[in-house]
Parts: structure tokens; C-alpha cells; sequence
């Protein structure tokens, strides 16, 4: 949490007013009861009616002073608050941007997610409620008891009895029930969790036919939620009836040893419903007291996680290095022994690989599922980095640029296609924000896509639907390709951008990447030889490993791996060479 304190830079004012305006309310509070004694005992028991208004006009001043106290609080507390989460929230989410790929894979997408909302979210009911209730209910507390030993000392030990009692049950109940809830929320979230493979997958589960073996696990883990939540639920419900027990036995002892004080005149009528009123009060602030600890440790567990995000070192953003100057005729891409092993992993992704890419040429990575591509071409961008060798661009380490200048340099079409929700030219404008609609259209012409965007209400205007919904896989596909050509890039990745495109319609978009007047350095990720035959150079992976280096004819005399794959969809045909 200590991390986390500089965000209330600038709401510092609304951190200190709005505990201060809870202590005045409180303060007023406090004076209520005995303004009710000062009632009973010297107005309706002396029939002084002046008396009993004067009275209740100071108890409505006060009340209406304490309401007026207490929106100023709530509304510096909720300024603190929103402000601090605000902050937090921007600069995590700014954090979250920058972590390098084996960061974010460590920490997961869906923990990612849940530190954004969730956590931050709950960070900032527990500032809300903390500045609100960490001064005010403890003050309630012993004012109440030192306000009860003022009124009626005789008494007083009732309270300095009661109150610890009181204290004890409230809070072994609350933190018994914090990780009773916490094996709650883990049983909805199973609960959720089979809701929503059954949903995804209701296709599958009725063309399998398990709708019984999954009605099943569904009525398990439901089953398994209501008997945790059922527990949960007796014990906090006894919360009310032992706290009420223990305040109502200390009123009866309250009234029992009082009552002789009153016949004697030590005590009055109205200093004992004061002290019943304190009795009351204090209960009530226990109890918040104890909901705002479980809040607060609640929200000091999220703080934790908020800070471990971002404590995470983050890709460097160049701005304390030199942009370096390209070696003169040194190729756009060369590896170098280079050799990659994932964080955590117990062997090699990539085991030592060496060749190079020359500006213009054109080289196709084939193999099978899990063979290392898309692991290999993620170093140029430094998506990872690499654990042996190097990977140059333009003859220079890419380790030695600035981030943003490195990736400034490439495109990348990523395995799956992701549209934003906006328009086409929206889309496609992320690759290049300057670009006139003429450049737009030709970046989708480039790309096999302005034919279908044309078609629809708007043109390059029309509308784009959450994750591109409202496109087909193959539209998407030439979507996100047009949106890597506009840049105009020197080096051009296309990581399995062809597979959900028919052969013609493949073979079209490469011929139109091929005649760019600037023609970028390529390089193809494919599982299907057609997309990479015509390349200058493919290199065949397998388990991670270089097993292939040549053309599609000379691939097809010496890869045993490339010829296999190539019989596999061809049917031995050579007709493709």
C-alpha cells in the first residue's frame, strides 16, 4: 500500500476535511442523548414546556448540523476516493500496456483484467469507508463510554463490562466469516466457470450428446455453492441475535443497579435513557467498525496485488537511448545463434538458428503445430527476448533500439485477427494516423478487402462491430492486413494471416504484397506450403528446431519434414512446385 499513497497527490485537502467533518458529526451525535435527558429530566418532568422546545430546536440545530457535516464528508471522502482510484487505475492500465510478452503471460489476462476492475474498484470503497468510518467509529466508541461515565458514573462499569464483550463477538464472527465468503466466491466462480464452457460449447455438448453428464457437474458444483453460502450464512446470522443479547442483558444490568440511584436521586429518569442511548450507539458503531475492517482488509490484500503489478519491469520506452544508425548494406533481419526458452519452461522453444532476410525478399516459416513460428518472429519485434544469440535489424542488435523505434519499423499481423469497435477507416488508420481515405483505400485494395468494404453503408466509413463481429474470419484476416500495409513498413510479419483465406484469394494478396513500389522485407508463417512456395527462402521448423533451409524444389528433394507436410495436402501432386 505505501506505493499506492502518491496517487492521493492532489486530493490531499478531501483525504484530512472528510475524516474531520465525520468527528464534528460524531461530536453532535454524542450531545444527542443528553439533550433527550435534559428533556425528560428538567422539562417534562418539571412541565417546563418552553424548556422541551428550546431542547428539541438545539436537537434539530444539531441534527441539521450533523447532516450538513456529514454530506460535506461523504463528498470530500468520494472525491478522495474516485480521484485516488482514478489515478491508480490510468497509471496501472498505462503499466499493463508496456509489460513486455513474458510478463503478461506469467501474470495471465484474466489476473490482468480482475487488478484493473475488481481490485481497483474494491481499493476504492475501502478508501471511501476508511475515511469515513477509521476516525469516526472508534470515536463513537469511547466517546460514548467516556460520555456514559460523565452522565451516570455509577454505571459506568456496565459499559467498561459490556463494551470488550460486545467487541470480542463482533469481531470473531466478522473474521470468521471473511475466508467462510472468500470458499464462497470460489464456489460461484467454478459455478460460473461451467456456465460459461456450456454456453461456448452448447454445440459440442449436443452434438456429443453429454447434455446429461454436464447437467450433472452443473448441479454438483450448484449444490456444492448453496451448502458454502448456507454455512457462510448461519454463522454471520448470528452476529445480530448475540450482539442484541449482550445489549439488552447489560441494559437490564443497567436498569437493575440504576433504578435504586433513581429512587434515591443520585440518578434521573432521563440520564438513564441517555445511557441506554450510549449502549445503543455503541453497538451500532462496533458493528460498522467491524464491516469496515473486513472492507479495509479486504482492500489492503487488492493494494498488495495493484502494487505487485506494478513493481513488474516494463518493455523500455526508449527514452534514455540513442536511436542507432543502420549498418550500410546489411540484411533487414539476421539471426545469429539465436536461441529462445520460455520463463518457467524445463526445455529450449527455439534451439540455436542462424539466417538472414534481405530488404525486399520474401522468406515462408513452415511447420506443424507447436513448432516454434510464431515464437521466432516475436523476437523481431522483441515481443520476447532471446535467451542465447542474437536477432539484428538492419545490422544492429534490437536490443540496442528504443522500443518504439524498433516496432516502428515492422507490422505485424497477428495469428488471429482483432478489429476495434469503430469504423473501417478507424481500423485501418491505427497503422498509420495520418493516412488520407486514398490511402485507405488503397491499403485494402492492397489487401484483397476493398471490394466487400465498398458494399456496406459507408464504405470505408462503415461500422465495425465488437472484435469485428459483423466480418467474416477471412474479411477479418484482410482487414488487419491492410491495416500492417498502410504503415508502409520496412519489415512485414504475417503470422498465419492466409488460413482462413481460399487459395485464389491467397495467392492475390501475396502477388499484391510482392508488387508494392515499397516492397517490405517479408516473412510468412504458414502451415500450408501454397502460401510459401513462391518465397526466396523457407525455413522448415520442427520441435523448435531448423530442419529445412532452401526453395520449394529444393525443399522437396531434401526436407523429409517439408515433403511429408506437402504430401499430407497435396496427395504427393508435385503439380505446386
Amino acid at each position: 500500500m505505501k506505493g499506492l499513497w502518491k496517487y492521493f497527490r492532489g486530493y490531499k485537502r478531501e483525504a484530512i476535511a472528510a475524516p474531520f467533518m465525520k468527528l464534528f458529526e460524531a461530536l453532535l451525535e454524542l450531545l444527542i442523548p443528553l439533550l433527550v435527558a435534559e428533556i425528560v429530566d428538567n422539562g417534562i418532568r418539571t412541565g417546563d414546556k418552553g424548556h422541551v422546545y428550546a431542547m428539541c430546536g438545539l436537537m434539530v440545530l444539531c441534527g441539521t448540523a450533523g447532516m450538513l457535516f456529514s454530506i460535506t464528508s461523504q463528498y470530500f471522502s468520494a472525491r478522495a476516493a474516485v480521484g485516488f482510484s482514478c489515478a491508480v487505475r490510468r497509471d496501472l492500465y498505462r503499466h499493463v500496456l508496456w509489460l513486455p510478452r513474458a510478463e503478461s503471460d506469467e501474470a495471465g489476462g484474466s489476473t490482468l483484467l480482475t487488478r484493473l476492475t475488481a481490485d481497483v474498484d474494491r481499493l476504492r470503497n475501502g478508501v471511501n469507508l476508511g475515511l469515513r468510518l477509521l476516525l469516526r467509529s472508534p470515536f463513537i466508541v469511547f466517546g460514548s463510554v467516556i460520555m456514559a461515565y460523565i452522565t451516570g458514573p455509577q454505571a459506568a462499569w456496565v459499559f467498561l463490562a459490556a463494551v470488550p464483550v460486545l467487541a470480542v463477538v463482533v469481531f470473531v464472527i466478522i473474521l470468521w466469516g471473511i475466508p467462510l465468503f472468500a470458499r464462497v466466491q470460489a464456489r460461484l466462480d467454478e459455478l460460473t466457470r461451467h456456465t460459461r464452457d456450456n454456453l461456448r460449447g452448447v454445440r459440442v455438448i449436443r452434438a456429443f450428446r453429454h447434455e446429461n453428464e454436464e447437467i450433472e457437474a452443473f448441479d454438483n458444483a450448484n449444490e456444492a455453492h448453496t451448502k458454502q453460502t448456507l454455512f457462510a450464512g448461519r454463522i454471520s446470522s448470528l452476529l445480530n441475535p448475540l450482539t442484541y443479547v449482550i445489549v439488552n442483558l447489560a441494559v437490564i444490568l443497567l436498569i437493575k443497579y440504576s433504578a435504586p440511584t433513581v429512587d434515591s436521586g443520585v440518578l434521573k429518569q432521563g440520564q438513564i435513557i441517555a445511557l441506554y442511548n450510549y449502549m445503543a450507539q455503541i453497538l451500532t458503531e462496533l458493528v460498522k467498525l467491524a464491516n469496515l475492517v473486513v472492507t479495509l482488509t479486504k482492500s489492503a490484500a487488492c493494494a498488495r496485488r495493484i502494487s505487485a503489478t506494478l513493481a513488474l519491469p516494463v518493455d523500455d520506452d526508449g527514452q534514455e537511448k540513442t536511436v542507432p544508425a543502420p549498418v550500410e548494406g546489411a540484411p533487414a533481419v539476421e539471426f545469429r545463434e539465436a536461441g529462445f526458452r520460455y520463463r518457467g519452461a524445463s526445455g529450449d522453444s527455439l534451439f540455436p538458428m542462424s539466417f538472414s532476410l534481405e530488404h525486399g525478399q520474401t522468406v515462408g516459416i513452415l511447420g506443424g503445430t507447436g513448432s516454434g513460428k510464431t515464437s521466432l518472429v516475436g523476437l523481431i519485434p522483441r515481443f520476447y527476448d532471446v535467451t542465447s544469440g542474437e536477432v539484428l535489424v538492419d545490422g544492429v542488435n534490437v536490443k540496442s533500439y528504443p522500443i518504439v523505434e524498433l516496432r516502428s519499423k515492422i507490422a505485424y499481423v497477428a495469428q488471429y485477427a482483432h478489429l476495434f469497435t469503430g469504423t473501417v477507416a478507424e481500423n485501418i488508420r491505427w497503422g498509420n494516423p495520418d493516412a488520407t481515405d486514398d490511402d485507405v483505400k488503397n491499403a485494402l485494395e492492397a489487401a484483397g478487402a476493398l471490394d466487400f468494404v465498398m458494399e456496406k453503408d459507408g464504405g470505408i466509413n462503415c461500422k465495425v462491430e465488437q472484435g469485428g463481429k459483423n466480418f467474416s474470419g477471412g474479411q477479418r484476416q484482410r482487414l488487419t492486413i491492410a491495416r500492417a500495409l498502410i504503415r508502409k513498413p520496412e519489415i512485414l510479419i504475417l503470422d498465419d494471416s492466409f488460413s482462413a483465406l481460399d487459395y485464389a484469394t491467397d495467392l492475390k494478396v501475396r502477388g499484391n504484397i510482392a508488387s508494392l513500389d515499397c516492397r517490405p522485407a517479408t516473412v510468412i508463417i504458414s502451415q500450408r506450403p501454397s502460401s510459401v512456395m513462391t518465397a526466396d527462402k523457407i525455413i522448415v521448423l520442427d520441435d523448435g528446431e531448423t530442419v529445412g533451409v532452401g526453395t520449394h524444389d529444393e525443399l522437396l528433394s531434401t526436407c523429409r519434414v517439408y515433403r511429408e507436410i506437402y504430401d499430407s495436402q497435396y496427395g504427393g501432386e508435385e503439380n505446386g512446385k
